[in-house]
């Protein structure tokens, strides 16, 4: 991965927001003891990115909200179990949400530390930035993150449903 500094600077301070439109959040994962591949989309609800800049602007900053009703693996039956209370309880927790809590740079690779929180529980992830395009008041970033599921109290189905989750992010944001 790498970000090149000049798109960096191509960017102005000030608050881009997300296009859900145009913004994917992908995941992967495995069920049947490991041996059938999951995947799948959410619908991302809104978000917005802060570009920091000199002369006293607030730190950059990152907040996503995904609807978690939206799960979708093109199967309806597992689909409305992963959505009842066994696993999302999104009649309780409607929204999944990012807060970023801070870059990390080590040579070109970028990661964005943060905070997730899935079904009222909130603990730490961190997105490895893949990809990152700068033009005029557009930005285009996709980047990656591993979940574990367990960490956020969803311990049904062991076994049957994969502990972690792979989300393959590209989020298209402007002013």
């Amino acid at each position: 991965m790498a970000i090149p500094r000049t798109a960096e600077r191509c960017l102005s301070a000030g608050t881009y927001e997300i296009d859900p439109a145009a913004s994917t959040v992908r995941f992967a994962t495995r069920a049947m003891f490991g041996l059938l591949p999951v995947r799948g989309t959410f619908a991302l609800a809104r978000g917005r990115v802060v570009v920091a800049g000199a002369d006293g602007a607030p730190e950059p900053s990152v907040a996503v909200t995904v609807e978690a009703a939206s799960f979708d693996s093109g199967n309806s039956k597992r689909d409305d179990h992963v959505r009842s209370a066994d696993y999302l309880d999104v009649q309780d927790h409607p929204e999944i949400t990012f807060r970023s809590e801070g870059f990390e740079r080590s040579g070109e690779d970028v990661a964005l530390r943060g905070e997730l929180t899935v079904r009222g529980v909130t603990g730490p992830v961190v997105v490895a930035v893949d990809s990152f395009t700068a033009e005029g008041g557009r930005l285009t970033a996709t980047g990656s993150a591993t979940v574990d599921r367990y960490a956020f109290g969803i311990t049904n189905g062991k076994g049957m449903t994969g502990r972690h989750l792979t989300l393959t992010l590209e989020v298209v944001a402007e002013r």
